[in-house]
């Protein structure tokens, strides 16, 4: 069964309900968040307050009990004073004028007091005595005369302040008759409880001290106080007063509330200070004890402010900083949250998209590999069974029909070969060769490609290489081949007229494009300022063919430098960098065809794309050969640029880097990727005749590779010149042969005929021999100019060195058999033969036609060959022992494909080589002493790498692509025979 898929939406909804609580939620705590720190803030603020407030209030109940403390010593000491003038002095030294002169004098020192007065202790027995000397009645507090009792207490002298008691009894009143009683029994001070003072009508107290006759022990008991006291000695403090003044010299704070209380009865205090405040008032408040020298009463201080503390504005923004805060992070969280799953369903989207990607990769790659193997299936029929029919005897019109069938199939094959090119490229599955290969070897293999068509034309086509550049590198030479062919085919189908042009030089040399940089508007960059040139048919340009080219730089005058530079550099051995493993080429590819118009040239190397939609039309093509031209220079290290001028041409430009592989040092290096040139012509002399430049060391770089010295000349009489001067050193006793080469357009002398009769009459009787003549010629058409020259005197363009050679050999009788003095073409059938011959092969191919084709390609070298249909055919035919050498496998079949033959096969190989090991078989046995090995190449319309990988992998030796070629069969022959061997 097969998985089942939820649908997303119910749980997304689920969960943006639960994110929508979750947001709720987060407010809701936000917003108790901002409660709880507004009250924490609050809390913090009263606490401060309140610790403010008992700060203030202690200190000033401290010095309120400090000022009361100062007064009670003073009147202590006026009671000292007391005791002493009036009872210890004989007679008494004190009287009440005295008293009160005295008090009024140092009433400074005690401020708090409004004043004092002496009771003298008066028993009853002397009552009626001391009213006679006193000259006055006792009286009541009431101002009556007082009533009878045991003891009195009247006031005999005074302050002024407090006259008004004068003979007034102290003991009158029952709380005061027991102060002045605890007095004298504990010999300290006794504060009455608060009363309205007569006077002022504020609120006061009464401190009383005993007054003895004598000094009193500290043991003494208390009748001997009582028995010992000779009065009292009383201080009315006014409270109000006294807190009054406390509190203004404090400047103290107005908002704060200070009240005075006797607290001796706790159930109903007493208050002695402060105003009246309504029950339940909010403000927070403070205690303070109070001790003012009595132990039995009590008195505290209570502290408050008139109103209740403002809320702190830190309060309300500290707790509303924090909730925005909250809501923020919350936000943030929240949209952060959004984001990421945003994020995780694009992401989910985007595996989705990723998955149908994938799958739709592969069955692209599926579809191209099938389309791969059924087209090329039937391809390697028709262009199979068209080989075979051109080795058959036909006329000119049939062998014509079959070779244009033939060319058509291979365009069509070329045609597959580059889509499935982008296909890898695209998928990232294209990988580059690292083999020797001989790169003058390769550019001569694509002008054997595009001469046909260049000659149509009437067009140069030419290839150059620096001296510089190695002879053999390391790279792919079949990528490398197909960039330059990509290059030149779209010069050749775009040009009319004039040359395309391909050089090759060292990045280290060449300051033609590497350090000079294109003109601005060109190279893709769209100027509509820039106008489409138009060519002059009378101006003559330095170049290849006369004609202007895009790219400036390319001219005889930048190459001629370039030449001097390198041949400096290589007289002197100093070429840039040759001890580097890396070797960095640059390749151009010049034309003079109709140029990319500027609005197409910023799509050039897009896939599929084309400067506008008639160009298919006009001249054919998909429209991706530049894109993986592109592709492939990246891969080799490189980049491509260009440089187009509508109506002029256009330059290509690329590098690549190779790795360095000396011809002479290469182990691995196989002959048959060197394109063996004959060593004959070493030693010969040539005169060029060409009028051009540029094109004189094209000509005279592929006569070099044969081994040919070159001498070049601008004109035909210049030429005669050199041939009859000392310096042509052609005397009749060399060995040095000489060949007279003229370009057609370059024959004519300065009175407009060809002067050879002239030379030829200046060689007779001499010793100088008249050398051979040749003309370069672009097309056939140019012969009709010339008739009185057999056609062994042209040599047609493109050039390459064994064309050149060929024409040389025909035309001066060259023994051809010496033409490969240091070894034989490799790749030719008789060399293909010498490896097949006497083979025997099986085939196995499930299409009948192919097994045809097969087997009519192997019985031509020689190999006897049986065909069958089906992997298991085939293994039943390949049980040991077998007489087969060698077995080309499809590998697409039904029932049982190539992979699985290749592993059955090798599986059977490694029993009977274990059992070979092991002694199981006699000597006699046919199986005795041999290694099982049949080499298996695998014949598949695949070009997928992965299919080829699988091969290798399977146990396959080898294999070779429907529809293969004779130099494609032998390279694949070659390797499988070497592997076998090994």
């Amino acid at each position: 069964m097969g998985s089942v898929e939820l649908d997303p939406k119910p749980a997304r909804r689920r969960w943006r309900l639960h994110q929508s609580a979750l947001v709720v939620l987060w407010v809701v705590m936000s917003m108790m968040i901002w409660v709880g720190l507004y009250w924490y803030i609050r809390r913090q603020s009263i606490r401060n307050v309140e610790e403010g407030l008992v700060s203030m209030c202690e200190e000033r109940a401290r010095m309120l009990q400090d000022r009361f403390a100062v007064s009670v010593n003073h009147v202590h000491a006026l009671a000292i004073l007391v005791s002493t003038f009036h009872y210890q002095k004989e007679p008494p030294a004190l009287d009440q004028e005295t008293f009160a002169d005295y008090t009024a004098r140092t009433a400074f020192e005690r401020p708090l007091l409004n004043g004092v007065a002496y009771a003298q202790r008066v028993v009853h027995t002397q009552r009626e005595l001391f009213e006679m000397q006193q000259g006055w009645v006792i009286r009541t507090m009431k101002r009556e005369p007082s009533p009878i009792q045991d003891e009195y207490a009247p006031v005999i002298y005074s302050q002024e302040t407090v006259s008004y008691i004068e003979a007034l009894d102290m003991m009158s009143g029952e709380e005061d008759r027991e102060n002045i009683l605890r007095a004298r029994a504990t010999g300290k001070a006794v504060l009455t409880s608060p009363f309205r003072l007569l006077g002022s009508n504020h609120l006061g107290v009464v401190l009383t001290f005993p007054v003895y006759r004598e000094d009193l022990a500290l043991d003494v008991t208390e009748e001997e106080r009582i028995e010992a006291t000779a009065g009292y000695l009383g201080g009315a403090f006014d409270v109000e007063s006294l807190v009054e003044n406390l509190l203004s010299q404090l400047a103290g704070n107005p908002e704060i509330i200070v009240k005075v209380y006797d607290v001796t009865n706790a159930s109903e205090p007493l208050i002695m200070y402060g105003p009246d405040l309504p029950d339940g008032f909010p403000s927070p408040s403070h205690t303070s004890m109070l001790d003012f020298g009595d132990p039995f009463r009590k008195h505290n201080m209570v502290c408050r402010y008139s109103k209740e503390p403002d809320v702190p504005v830190s309060a309300t923004t500290t707790a509303s900083g924090v909730f925005v805060i909250c809501m923020l992070v919350g936000y943030i969280v929240y949209a952060a949250w959004n984001r990421y799953d945003n994020v995780k369903e694009d992401c989910r989207k985007m595996e989705e998209l990723k998955k149908q990607a994938e799958a739709a990769d592969v069955a692209k790659s599926q579809f191209l590999a099938t389309v791969s193997h059924e087209i090329r299936t039937p391809m390697n029929g028709v262009l199979g069974m068209l080989d075979m029919l051109l080795d058959t005897k036909l006329n000119s019109t049939q062998q014509d029909y079959a070779q244009t069938a033939q060319v058509c199939g291979k365009t069509l094959i070329s045609l597959i070969n580059e889509v499935l090119d982008r296909a890898k490229i695209e998928a990232g599955k294209l990988e580059l060769e690292s083999v020797p290969f001989d790169l003058r070897s390769t550019l001569d293999e694509v002008i054997s490609l595009s001469y046909s068509k260049s000659r149509e034309k009437c067009i140069e086509l030419a290839v150059y290489v620096s001296d510089g550049v190695p002879e053999v590198l390391l790279g792919d030479p079949g990528r490398f081949r197909q960039i330059i062919t990509n290059l030149v085919g779209n010069s050749i189908k775009f040009t009319e007229r004039g040359h395309i042009f391909v050089q090759v030089h060292l990045a280290d040399h060449s300051n033609l494009v590497v350090e000079q940089r294109p003109e601005p508007g060109l190279n893709g960059h769209n100027d509509d300022s820039i106008p489409t040139a138009s060519v002059s048919a009378n101006e003559d340009f330095d170049t290849l063919s006369g004609y202007e080219t895009a790219d400036k730089r390319n001219t005889w005058e930048n190459l001629n430098k370039f030449l001097s530079q390198s041949s400096y550099s290589t007289q002197n051995g100093s070429t840039h960098n040759s001890n580097s493993e890396l070797v960095t080429l640059v390749v151009s590819v010049e034309d003079t065809g109709t140029g990319i118009p500027l609005h197409a040239q910023s799509r050039v190397f897009t896939p599929f794309m084309q400067a506008d939609s008639s160009t298919s039309r006009n001249y054919g093509g998909t429209g991706i050969g530049l894109s993986i031209s592109k592709c492939l220079v990246e891969l080799m290290g490189g980049q491509i640029w260009f440089v187009s001028r509508p109506g002029i041409g256009s330059t290509f430009t690329f590098t690549a880097v190779f790795q360095r592989c000396e011809r002479n040092g290469a182990v691995e290096m196989k002959k048959d990727t060197l394109d063996i040139l004959p060593s004959c012509f070493r030693g010969f002399h040539a005169i060029l005749v060409d009028e051009r430049p540029v094109r004189a060391v094209v000509t005279k770089y592929h006569l070099q590779r044969l081994g040919i010295s070159v001498e070049t000349v601008g004109n035909v009489d210049l030429g005669i010149a050199a041939l009859t001067s000392e310096k042509g050193k052609l005397l009749s006793g060399t060995k040095r042969r000489c060949i007279f080469l003229v370009e057609t357009d370059s024959c004519s002398s300065k009175n407009g005929s060809i002067p050879f009769s002239s030379l030829e009459g200046s060689c007779k009787g001499s010793k100088l021999h008249l050398p051979n003549l040749f003309l370069l010629a672009t097309s056939e058409l140019e012969k009709e100019r010339f008739p009185g020259f057999s056609d062994y005197a042209f040599i047609m363009k493109p050039l390459k060195a064994s064309t050149v050679a060929a024409c040389l050999q025909l035309a001066l009788g060259v023994d051809s058999q010496n033409a490969n003095e240091d070894g034989n073409n490799t790749e030719g059938p008789s060399s293909l033969r010498s490896l097949l011959v006497g083979k025997k092969i099986l085939v196995v191919d499930d299409n009948k036609v192919n097994l045809r084709v097969a087997a009519g390609t192997l019985k031509k070298y020689g190999v006897e060959v049986q065909c069958v249909e089906s992997g298991k055919d085939a293994l039943a035919l390949l049980q040991m022992p077998h007489k087969f050498d060698a077995c080309f496998m499809d590998v697409q079949m039904p029932e049982m494909d190539g992979f699985e033959a290749t592993r059955q096969i090798r599986l059977m190989e490694k029993k009977a080589n274990e059992k070979v090991k092991a002694g199981e078989h006699g000597t006699e046995d046919e199986m005795a002493g041999m290694d099982w090995h049949l080499p298996i190449l695998a014949m598949t319309a695949d070009v997928i790498q992965a299919t080829h990988e699988e091969c290798i992998k399977c146990g396959m030796d080898g294999y070779v692509s429907k529809p293969f070629e004779e130099k494609q069969l032998y390279q694949a022959v070659a390797k499988l025979w070497a592997s076998a061997n090994s």
